[in-house]
């Protein structure tokens, strides 16, 4: 492991210390967790296509209309 420095405020050096303590981790254990649940996150699924399968459906939805259907008589 590699040495490292954080800065934080008061204010987070307090919850750092709260989460330490109730969890009977120590501050860098807390900080690598927190570290690891952040990536997993991030890379659960890519953000920039969750909404791809909304456009396929039924017909019932609005979201199933096209754009030329949606934007008639808007302008006009």
């Amino acid at each position: 492991m590699r040495k490292t420095s954080v800065y934080l405020d008061d204010i987070d050096v307090a919850r750092l210390r709260r989460v330490a303590e109730r969890e009977h981790l120590s501050q860098a254990q807390v900080i690598r967790a927190a570290l690891a649940a952040y990536e997993a996150r991030q890379t659960q699924s890519d953000r920039d296509f969750e909404l791809a399968a909304v456009w396929s459906g039924d017909g019932s939805s609005v979201a199933d209309s096209g754009e030329e259907e949606l934007l008639a008589g808007f302008g006009s």
